[in-house]
């Protein structure tokens, strides 16, 4: 979506999905070359790939109906399963001579959001490859009626990313949301009112991305860059000393020090945001602490560290970072932050994208300008949880527990997410740190028709452990 937003805009209208095989087949040329010269990925391998032939196989001979829930690390991830439906599944089931009937194709369920700041162009080939958009921050109905229908009744799978949204993080699996485990019961539920006997299942899909080579210069460019933008001196490398209580297994001096500019970086950051909260929007936050304190673990109590101190900093200012949004939109906090982000995404789009005007020309110049002004201040409100969204997945232990190249590049990373934001920059194109290498996993399908007497019994909690197996099996996949 746009920074800001200053002029009020027509009702976002559902995009219906139009499956056309023609683009479908002209995405599947342009993939190799997309690959090769427009992203950071190198190769792509995957494990267990004849188990998808096999259900590939089962689906188009009406044996079952299943979903692909995939790990969403990167917004690189719609290419990577690409090249693993249209490639690696027929691939493997030539060499294992599974039969498939051609297109090997999947729908798949995206955020309505995308296409405002990827463009129109986007939501229109989502809609030709037979995607379906939902609107994260409501109920909706039509979005949901339209994602259910393809579940049961397509001539493919669909596929759902069930984290939501992207985290950043290659070796964390955020919080599911429990949509995808529902709409497993929903799938079960349309086919036995028809008296149909699929079976449903759910696969999960591991993702990982690993550099070719340890990106040490370019992340060292970067921190360099992010030291510049905050007004930071560089760090002298004797400084390093002050972190050898908190990384003694570190691999070498170079890695700490690369890790002292991440802490040293952060802890600024967060000092001078929490300043511009306090002083600017009156919100009373914990006290700043220095860099030695937050790195100095001896002085700390045994259930505490400089990270943990940090770590409760920032959810203090995530918090009222949100408050400040829900405050102007009359929203109360409730649930996760996440939970919170979207709420007040929707609150947003309802000041901008007016449902209760029908005709924005036929508006006068007052009525216009009133509407231009609540648009443009709701896309202002709405950058303090663009930020939190920036920064919600950062944990405090990820690079501190396993100090390598790979966190060490994706927590800066997430860091240069927060500063676009606050310059006004474009936080969707992110510094290039070098070549990747894409492991895909195809999991253990997970049977939604054997739980349906227990979602029978109760449907939240069967929709509850549903959506915990599927977070461990996901889990499970991470590969060190």
């Amino acid at each position: 979506m746009p920074n800001s937003i200053s002029q009020v805009q027509p009702p976002l209208e559902f995009i219906p999905p139009a499956y056309n095989p023609l683009v479908m087949q002209g995405c599947k040329q342009i993939l190799p070359w997309w690959l090769r010269f427009r992203t950071n990925i190198s190769h792509i391998q995957a494990e267990n790939v004849e188990t998808l032939a096999e259900l590939f196989h089962q689906f188009q001979n009406q044996k079952v109906r299943f979903l692909l829930a995939f790990r969403h690390p990167n917004s690189d991830d719609p290419y990577s399963l690409g090249q693993l439906i249209w490639k690696l599944v027929p691939q493997a089931a030539r060499a294992k001579g599974i039969p498939l009937k051609f297109p090997v194709h999947s729908h798949f369920i995206y955020d309505r959001g995308i296409p405002l700041w990827a463009g129109a162009g986007v939501g229109w080939l989502y809609s030709q490859l037979g995607g379906t958009p939902i609107v994260r921050g409501k109920i909706d109905r039509v979005g949901l009626r339209s994602a259910r229908n393809l579940f049961a009744n397509s001539q493919f799978p669909i596929a759902a990313a069930p984290e939501g949204a992207t985290n950043g993080h290659n070796e964390i699996v955020s919080p599911l949301e429990p949509g995808i485990a529902q709409m497993g019961f929903w799938c079960v539920e349309d086919l036995l009112k028809v008296g149909r006997t699929e079976k449903v299942l759910i696969v999960p899909i591991g993702i990982q991305y690993r550099y070719v080579n340890p990106p040490w210069q370019p992340l060292e460019k970067l921190l360099t860059q992010l030291e510049i933008d905050c007004g930071l001196p560089p760090l002298d490398r004797t400084d390093i000393a002050n972190l050898e209580a908190a990384n003694p297994d570190a691999e070498n001096q170079n890695h700490k020090f690369q890790y002292l500019r991440l802490i040293r970086l952060g802890s600024h950051l967060l000092a001078v945001m929490e300043e511009f909260y306090s002083r600017f929007y009156h919100k009373i936050l914990q006290p700043t602490t220095s860099i030695l304190t937050s790195l100095s673990l001896p002085e700390k109590t045994a259930n505490s560290s400089g990270n943990e101190v940090m770590m409760a900093r920032l959810k203090a200012l995530l918090d009222v970072a949100l408050q400040v949004a829900e405050e102007y939109f009359n929203l109360k906090p409730k649930g996760s932050l996440i939970d919170r982000c979207r709420r007040l995404e929707q609150a947003g789009w309802d000041y901008i994208y007016r449902e209760d005007i029908k005709d924005i020309a036929a508006l006068s110049p007052l009525e216009r300008g009133l509407a231009d002004r609540l648009a443009e201040e709701a896309s202002l409100r709405m950058w303090h949880m663009r930020l939190v969204e920036s920064f919600v997945s950062v944990t405090g232990r990820y690079v501190e527990e396993k100090l390598t190249a790979e966190r060490l590049a994706e927590t800066t990373l997430l860091l240069w997410d927060v500063l676009a934001r606050i310059k006004g920059g474009n936080p969707f194109g992110r510094p290039n740190l070098g070549k990747q290498q894409v492991q895909m996993t195809v999991g253990e399908p997970i049977s939604v028709s054997d739980r349906w007497e227990r979602y029978q019994t109760s449907r939240r909690l069967a929709v509850a452990e549903l959506t915990q197996d599927l977070q461990s099996a996901l889990e499970a996949m991470i590969k060190s």
